[in-house]
């Protein structure tokens, strides 16, 4: 029978101990301590007390966790020497069964990273949605992470111990995460679609009105109706809508919520389409619980946020605001195809008033929901699976050129240099240390050229790119204030020149106060500790928020919490507490509105 958790919450100190045994390999020090915080309140909050626990522990009490591990198909599991659990784990990743080529491969790379680290490869093996990886992924992983600093890849390895106990926990309480899972294996399926060029080699790519980005819709498109949508239908730019209808009659309010599908180039299989398939599932218990809420909810699936094939970023829901720009109709794609002609190439109107008529009332709406995989490595450094979003941060994009003296490299002494590329090269530790100067704001350059350069030859020009973002309006314009006086401080000093072109500015977005409380209560009843986070990153929910309130949710990521990457990931028991928190929030709203 499993184990439940009036179980071991009643349990005495030695048996609750034993109940708790091998979660955590060799380590019952960790049950031990988590056990002083009973009574648990769900199994997400043993979970997370007892990754608390390692992470308050002592270095030395860390590093024994991660030896207490056996290498991943070593001489224990040849000598059948493992526990159980580690047993059945290596088994089903098929470990066991190793060729001989993959074996001697393994045996290196244990060998190898023993050697760099100090301590075993620790991999959950059974993978983010706990059915196993191949061997093939193993072994890309192993190789992978050899190439990690020391302290980053012991950081990754209790990462995975921490998995490798959620996957045990599981099991023992006989929990399966089957929203999460469904969801999942949903996203991976839609993954299978990419644009020509980028699916032969494996990689996935979906922009806007491709082959590849209607075949998406229409997918998506089944999985509403087969969730119980009453309404599904697709709208003048592309956009996926889906309403689940609430109950009485008369016009309703309405909860909007979704995210894009579209994707950048080679990205990963969760950024924007999660938060699609989130309140999808929702919809989906509802509908088989034959439930109705006081309000609808309408699920829109953005056709576009990332502006890869056309410069048309938030199209698919700045439509919705009446943001749609004109002139995007006549913008040519690098093929000259021009947004009206693939408009039309889809089926889609391609008409200024067609598209004009997607423009929503807001005294219709409550608000506008967002769950987003959280795009960095602030929740997983922390090991909380979801967090709250306080604010979307507000950014300035602006194209930068510094002109010096192209001269020869040989020739020119150091002193009598006007060199254009060192003039950056100050900018760049500049932007880094003025950045960090407020602990929460950002700076990127991202492009970088020195046209027509030589190796023999002082740079006479420098064309990058500044990204420069902060969780308020305020903070970002003192950086960028900040910013431009340095480039015109080193300009002036090295003898060059410069110029400046802004190409894009948006406004920090705050979370509605009372919708980010909503997060927070749902989170909270899970189990799970609230935690507050700004969002680095722009997301649909920041074109919403000029007409109604907004608030956002993040779910945790995997693999260092990399996105815009075909390693970014995260897991079904992840996904499942995203479902879970959603529909808590969903039962706060109707609870509110029957008031």
């Amino acid at each position: 029978m499993p184990l439940t958790l009036q179980q071991l919450n009643a349990a005495g100190g030695d048996e609750a101990v034993r109940l708790l045994d091998g979660i955590y390999e060799h380590s019952p020090w960790i049950a031990e301590a988590a056990l002083a915080h009973r009574p648990f309140r769900s199994l997400a909050h043993l979970k997370c007390v007892m990754a608390h626990v390692v992470k308050e522990a002592g270095a030395d009490e860390q590093l024994a966790l991660v030896r207490a591990h056996p290498e991943l198909a070593g001489k224990a599991l040849v000598a059948r020497a493992l526990t159980p659990e580690s047993t059945g784990e290596q088994h089903q990743a098929g470990l066991a069964t190793c060729t001989p080529d993959e074996y001697a491969r393994l045996q290196q790379l244990n060998a190898d990273y023993t050697a760099k680290f100090g301590f075993p490869f620790i991999l959950a093996v059974r993978g983010p949605r706990g059915a196993g990886l191949s061997r093939r992924e193993i072994i890309a992983t192993f190789e992978r992470r050899l190439d990690n600093p020391s302290d980053v890849e012991l950081a990754e390895a209790l990462r995975n111990v921490h998995r490798i106990a959620e996957l045990r926990l599981n099991d023992r309480f006989g929990v399966d995460p089957v929203l999460g899972n469904m969801v999942w294996d949903q996203l991976e399926q839609l993954a299978q679609h990419s644009d020509p060029g980028f699916k032969e080699q494996g990689q996935l790519t979906v922009t806007y009105l491709t082959d590849a980005h209607r075949q998406v819709a229409a997918r998506i498109t089944q999985h509403m109706r087969e969730s119980g949508f009453d309404e599904v239908g697709m709208d003048a730019v592309g956009n996926v809508v889906g309403v689940y209808h609430g109950s009485g009659d008369g016009e309703r309010r309405r909860v909007l919520t979704g995210s894009h599908y579209d994707t950048v180039r080679n990205g990963g299989k969760y950024d924007g389409r999660l938060g699609i398939f989130t309140p999808m599932a929702c919809v989906r218990e509802l509908s088989r619980q034959g439930r109705r809420l006081p309000f609808d909810i309408e699920v829109v699936a953005f056709a576009e946020e990332e502006g890869q094939r056309y410069h048309a970023t938030f199209l698919g829901s700045g439509a919705l605001i009446g943001s749609f720009d004109a002139a995007w109709l006549d913008q040519k794609d690098a093929d000259g195809i021009t947004m009206r002609e693939a408009m039309r190439n889809a089926g889609l109107p391609a008409t200024l008033d067609a598209i004009a008529a997607l423009r929503r009332d807001p005294k219709r709406y409550l608000g506008f929901l967002e769950v987003h995989i959280e795009q960095g490595p602030v929740l997983t450094e922390r090991d909380l699976p979801l967090g709250v979003v306080t604010s979307i941060n507000g950014g300035v994009r602006l194209r930068c050129e510094i002109v010096g003296m192209a001269s020869h490299a040989g020739t020119t002494p150091m002193d009598r240099r006007r060199d254009a590329a060192a003039a950056f090269a100050e900018l760049a530790l500049y932007v880094e240390r003025r950045a960090r100067q407020d602990g929460d704001s950002v700076g990127t350059i991202g492009m970088l050229e020195v046209p027509g350069g030589s190796i023999n030859v002082v740079p006479g020009r420098c064309v990058f790119t500044l990204d420069l973002r902060a969780p308020n309006d305020a903070q970002r314009d003192a950086m960028v204030r900040d910013v431009l006086a340095e480039l015109a401080a080193i300009c002036e000093r090295r003898g060059v020149r410069h110029t400046l072109e802004q190409t894009m500015q948006v406004a920090a977005a705050p979370s509605a106060p009372a919708w980010q409380v909503h997060w927070e209560q749902a989170v909270a009843d899970l189990g799970v500790p609230v935690f507050r986070m700004p969002s680095g990153a722009g997301h649909d929910a920041m074109k919403l928020h000029q007409v109604m309130p907004q608030a956002m949710l993040f779910v945790r990521g995997q693999n260092l919490g990399i996105s815009h990457n075909p390693l970014e990931t995260t897991t079904s028991d992840d996904i499942q507490l995203g479902i879970e928190a959603y529909l808590r929030l969903l039962e706060q709203l109707a609870a509110k509105a029957t008031a």
